[in-house]
C-alpha cells in the first residue's frame, strides 16, 4: 500500500527518543518499510532518513511587527508548527489521491483532524492522550468527522467515547526481537521521560524503603523537576541516574534488571514502558493508573494503589520473584510488534478499499464555517 504517516514536529523520529509517542511512530513506519510499503513520513528535523521522511515545514510564516504586537499572538514556536501542519494539509488536499492510499495521523496537533475532509483519501488517527480542547474541536467541526480513530487501549478510547463511540482498539507494540529477553537479577530499574507526571521520585522512594538499588534512564524533559526531586535522592545508597540511552543500550539495561517500577502519576493513555519492560522478561511493580490494568496481570507483575509508597515496595520483593518466561510470553501474546501492525494494515486495507467503491467516499468539502 502507499501509506502517509504524519508525526508530531516537536521532537524527532529518531533514536535516542525523547518519548513513547516517537518511538512507537518509528517501529511503525519502519515495520510498514520493510514490509514492503510505499511509506512516507511526515515528520519533525532530525528524523530517521531511513524512513521516507519528507520534513515538515517548520519555518514560521512572516509575521508583520503589527501582528507579532496584537495580544492574541502565540509563542512563535506554536506558530511555526500551526503553520507546517496547515501547510501539509493544503499540499495533501491537493496530491494524496495520486500519493497515497490512506494516511494515518499521529501529531497531536488539531489541524489534521479538523481539515481531514479535504482529503480525497482516508484518513486514520490514532489517540494517544486523554481528551484536550484542541482536538476534541476539530472533531466537531463537522456534523460527522470524516476520519477513523484507532485508541491506544481501552482506557483511552473510553475517556473519548463521549465524542467517538466506536474508536478502534489497537494497543500499541514493541518489537519483541530488539527488546529480548535478559537474564535479570540486577537492580531494579526506571525508565522514561523524567517529568513529574512520571513519577520517578516515587519509584526511587519505593526502591529504597524495599532496600533495592535503583537505575533511572531517560531524557530529563523537566530540569527543574530533575533538580528539585531526583538529583537530590541520588545521594542516597544504590541510587543512580543512568542517562538517556539507545534502544539497544535500553534493552540490555532493562533486561539486567530484577524488576522494574513504573510509577505513573496521570492516567496512563497505553504505558509503552510495561511492553519493553515484559518483552525484556522483566516483571514489573507498578501503580494501577490508565491503561497499566491492560497490560499488567498477576503472572508478569503487580499492580498498587496509585501513590502507594508502601505498598509499591512490597510489590517490587512480590513482582522479582514472577517467572521472567512468563512475563516475555505476555509481551510476545499481547503487545508486539507485528500484532499491532497487521492490526493497523489490516484497517487500512479495509478503508482503502471501501474508498474505491463507488459513492462510498464524498469529494473533498469545504470545512464548515464557525458555529
Amino acid at each position: 500500500m502507499r501509506i502517509g504517516i504524519i508525526a508530531a514536529a516537536r521532537f524527532p523520529i529518531a533514536e535516542p527518543f525523547a518519548g513513547g509517542l516517537e518511538a512507537h511512530v518509528w517501529d511503525l513506519a519502519d515495520r510498514l518499510r520493510l514490509q514492503g510499503h510505499e511509506l512516507t513520513l511526515f515528520a519533525g528535523p532530525g528524523s530517521d532518513p531511513r524512513l521516507g521522511v519528507e520534513l515538515l515545514d517548520l519555518q514560521r510564516p512572516r509575521v508583520s511587527d503589527a501582528a507579532r504586537a496584537d495580544v492574541s499572538m502565540s509563542a512563535p514556536e506554536w506558530l511555526d508548527e500551526h503553520h507546517a501542519y496547515l501547510r501539509l494539509m493544503v499540499r495533501l488536499a491537493r496530491t494524496a489521491a495520486d500519493a497515497f492510499d490512506v494516511v494515518h495521523n499521529h501529531s497531536l496537533h488539531h489541524l489534521p483532524i479538523a481539515m481531514a475532509s479535504t482529503l480525497p483519501v482516508p484518513i486514520v488517527s490514532t489517540l494517544h492522550t486523554p481528551p484536550t480542547p484542541w482536538l476534541e474541536s476539530a472533531i466537531q467541526v463537522e456534523d460527522e468527522c470524516d476520519v477513523t480513530f484507532a485508541a491506544v487501549s481501552a482506557h483511552t478510547a473510553a475517556a473519548w467515547s463521549h465524542l467517538i463511540p466506536d474508536a478502534h482498539v489497537i494497543h500499541n507494540g514493541v518489537d519483541v526481537d530488539r527488546w529480548r529477553q535478559g537474564p535479570g537479577g540486577g537492580p531494579a530499574v526506571w525508565f522514561g521521560r523524567i517529568v513529574p507526571e512520571k513519577g520517578p521520585h516515587l519509584a526511587i522512594d519505593a526502591a529504597v524503603r524495599a532496600g533495592r538499588p535503583l537505575r533511572l534512564a531517560g531524557p530529563i524533559a523537566d530540569r527543574t523537576y530533575f533538580r528539585d526531586e531526583i538529583r537530590p535522592r541520588l545521594a542516597q545508597p544504590g541510587i543512580e541516574y543512568v542517562g538517556h540511552r539507545t534502544q539497544a543500550q535500553l534493552a540490555a539495561l532493562v533486561g539486567d534488571a530484577s524488576v522494574a517500577l513504573i510509577t505513573p502519576c496521570w492516567d496512563e493513555p497505553y504505558g509503552l514502558v510495561v511492553a519493553e519492560a515484559l518483552a525484556c522478561g522483566t516483571p514489573v511493580a507498578a501503580f494501577a493508573r490508565g491503561a497499566l490494568p491492560e497490560l499488567i496481570h498477576d503472572g508478569c507483575g503487580r499492580l498498587v494503589a496509585p501513590g502507594d509508597v508502601a505498598a509499591l515496595a512490597t510489590a517490587i520483593d512480590e513482582a522479582a520473584q514472577l517467572s521472567r518466561t512468563a512475563a516475555r510470553a505476555q509481551a510476545v501474546r499481547e503487545c508486539s510488534l507485528e500484532r499491532m501492525v497487521a492490526r493497523y494494515v489490516d484497517l487500512y486495507e479495509t478503508l482503502a478499499f471501501r474508498s474505491s467503491l463507488p459513492c462510498t467516499r464524498s469529494a473533498p468539502r469545504p470545512l464548515a464555517s464557525a458555529r
